[in-house]
């Protein structure tokens, strides 16, 4: 996670830590959210995940409690959103990108170019205005959970064992793309082949030749080794690695600011603020 992406990320994870404490004060068993997301430790993702435990558990003193699923243990990024609308999981981080899965509209962020640059992606997702229009295209396009955050790990570049200096060197490659009506309308307009398949095979499949290229942020290039298959990086700059965090609607409806005014009497209009900020 770039560094300067993180207020507007951690706000909202914050200010739900914030809301979960209140709205269960003065519980005396433990409670237990589920925060899944692929990517493994050591990642953007991961950090996000520890700052947001850390003060939920010491909001709550030790009652409150994150349970993180990295590395896709609880399925890929698709598979995660429908447990998450589900209620089967609290929270989760997801790419803008696989969030078209569920809402087609938040492909967009996953047209190339459409940033000039990594400083250009961190200005955007600081914009309150692109986070409230982020925030009211999930929720008119779909149901069951809502975002509370944004989060970038830079812009994505495609690595392969071959340097890649123009349009022309992309044709004909095999690329494994993130299987998004986007990604396979991008990447033919340059002549490459899209081929999709869980994050956990690109390694492989870089390494014995199912796939020619990938394309992803530089961390995640570099936590996930796969520059011991794919020793070239070319920095392409060619779509913003944009991520999400979705809470479950079922976890959200039982934040509602009637029983928050109820619980917490004179002290109830800072903490409905605090949703509404998230809201």
């Amino acid at each position: 996670m770039i560094a300067r992406s993180m207020p507007r990320f951690l706000h909202g994870l914050a200010a739900m830590a914030a809301v979960l404490f209140v709205t269960g004060a003065g519980a005396q068993e433990v409670k237990h959210y589920r925060f899944a997301y692929d990517q493994p430790r050591n990642t953007g993702y991961s950090i996000a995940g520890d700052l947001f435990a850390e003060k939920l558990k010491e909001l709550s003193k030790g009652t409150m409690i994150i349970d993180q699923y990295p590395g896709a243990q609880l399925g890929q990024e698709p598979q995660v959103l429908q447990l998450v609308k589900a209620g089967d999981v609290e929270f989760s981080i997801i790419s803008s990108a696989n969030t078209a899965t569920i809402s087609p509209q938040a492909g967009v962020m996953s047209l190339h170019y459409l940033f000039r640059d990594e400083n250009h992606v961190i200005k955007g997702l600081a914009d309150p205005r692109v986070f409230e229009a982020l925030r009211t295209m999930i929720d008119e396009t779909t149901q069951g959970l809502h975002v509370i955050a944004t989060g970038s790990q830079g812009v994505r570049h495609m690595y392969s064992k071959k340097e890649i200096h123009n349009v022309g060197d992309v044709k004909n490659l095999k690329v494994r793309v993130q299987a998004t009506a986007t990604e396979d309308t991008m990447f033919p307009a340059y002549g490459a082949q899209t081929v999709h398949m869980p994050f956990g095979s690109v390694y492989t499949s870089l390494q014995t030749g199912v796939v020619d290229a990938a394309e992803n942020s530089i961390n995640v290039y570099l936590v996930n080794k796969h520059y011991e298959v794919a020793p070239v990086l070319n920095i392409t700059e060619h779509e913003a690695n944009n991520a999400l965090v979705f809470v479950s609607d079922k976890l959200w409806q039982s934040l509602s600011a009637e029983q928050i005014a109820k619980e917490l009497g004179p002290h109830a209009e800072k903490i409905k603020d605090l949703i509404r900020s998230i809201n």
